[in-house]
């Protein structure tokens, strides 16, 4: 008892900062309406707060938040790998950094998808209730687990302040919770596709694939490097901080790599089913399918490739491209994909919007917060007075 109340007492006499900006201004306005929102939500119902019906139960929130979510926070691992496994060691400039990403998109996707529960005070049930052959039980208690083990592997960079006693511990804990960081990702990353494979019938050919869940797998991983190249983008305008130019194109060419994979086993797919024409059909799925694929997939690839990756222009680029390319690619899939099978079609409510946007004005919110005050950055100008 004493030992907490020391810790609660280091923590409560720990100098905070946290600079007050008009970027971080609007950001507060944005988190406190979806709050607002995510609280009425709570009482008075899916059916008061969204568009989702019978036909559509699944919506903006397990669309965007928890499906594209997922994959987006998918750079935690994928570092851990690049790092750790394959001993990678100029990649640790971003470790740090990728981690945290990682750490809030997981804890936004957990606050989405508990949103999305019906009756939200049931939300413990899948903890006591083993409905073991279900694919959704499996993502459940994946993304749990990994949120959990990501939490505990941020201890390493929480006791280097606060609690310093403790940070021995957890720095021995951390090899075994990196080996588990990338179990637990590896398993729902693919199981969150794999959800789709009973959908021959209803998902349009160009989405479906009995190979759906390795290109869940393989695009959440190169997804990764492309979300770092955003976030140290904003860090260096917020907090004078810019990774080397080399780390990034190093990073995004191991992420091209894949890319590479990913689109040679996606043809390969289209052309063994005999549905490759499908893409040339000139209706709304042909075309948001090559929307996906050449913005999202083929431009970044020649850019990952090209001396265009030598600017930091060119890293943006790439980040932006890939990153827009998955949530398309996540969304064509829920959304795009199922609208002939379902009928009609579903669009968000404001409600809806506002938690999002909300949701993702909080994790903006909190990195901020935590790169001021711990060493997630690894640079001098840490301590800067931020910008942005």
């Amino acid at each position: 008892m004493s030992e907490n109340k020391g810790l609660l007492k280091e923590i409560a006499e720990y100098k905070w900062r946290f600079t007050m900006t008009p970027t971080r201004k609007i950001l507060l306005l944005l988190a406190g309406l979806g709050v607002v929102v995510m609280v009425y939500r709570l009482i008075f119902g899916l059916g008061a707060a969204t568009n989702l019906n019978d036909r559509w139960p699944w919506g903006l929130w397990i669309g965007f938040d928890v499906l594209t979510g997922v994959a987006l926070a998918g750079g935690g691992y994928g570092t851990a790998i690049i790092v750790h496994v394959l001993h990678r060691n100029k990649y640790h400039a971003i470790a740090r950094s990728a981690m945290l990403t990682s750490l809030l998109g997981y804890l936004l996707v957990m606050a989405g998808l508990f949103m999305d529960i019906g009756q939200w005070f049931n939300f413990w049930r899948p903890f006591v209730s083993w409905g073991h052959t279900s694919v959704l039980f499996e993502v459940f208690w994946c993304v749990s687990c990994y949120t959990t083990v990501q939490l505990l592997e941020f201890g390493e960079i929480l006791t280097e302040k606060v609690g310093t006693k403790y940070h021995n511990m957890f720095k021995k804990a951390l090899p075994a919770l990196l080996i588990l960081g990338i179990i637990f990702p590896t398993l729902h990353q693919s199981s969150l596709g794999g959800l789709y494979l009973i959908m021959v019938d209803k998902l349009y050919p160009l989405w479906w694939s009995p190979y759906i869940g390795l290109l869940f797998l393989i695009s959440s991983f190169f997804v990764g490097p492309a979300m770092t190249c955003l976030e140290t983008t904003l860090a260096g305008r917020a907090f004078n901080h810019e990774v080397p130019i080399p780390v990034l194109r190093g990073l995004v060419r191991i992420s091209a790599s894949f890319m590479v994979l990913y689109l040679a086993i996606k043809l390969y797919d289209l052309a063994a089913r005999g549905v490759f024409g499908l893409i040339f059909k000139g209706n709304l799925e042909g075309n948001m399918f090559l929307l996906e694929i050449v913005l999202g997939v083929i431009i970044p690839i020649i850019i990952a490739f090209s001396n265009t990756v030598n600017t930091r222009q060119g890293l943006v680029a790439f980040g932006l491209l890939v990153s827009g390319g998955v949530i398309l690619n996540r969304m064509n899939v829920v959304f795009t994909g199922m609208s002939a099978a379902l009928g009609g079609w579903y669009f968000p409510s404001i409600m809806e919007w506002a938690v999002s946007i909300g949701l993702v004005s909080i994790g903006c919110l909190a990195y901020c917060f935590i790169a001021e005050n711990f060493n997630i950055l690894e640079h001098e100008a840490n301590h800067h007075r931020a910008t942005a």
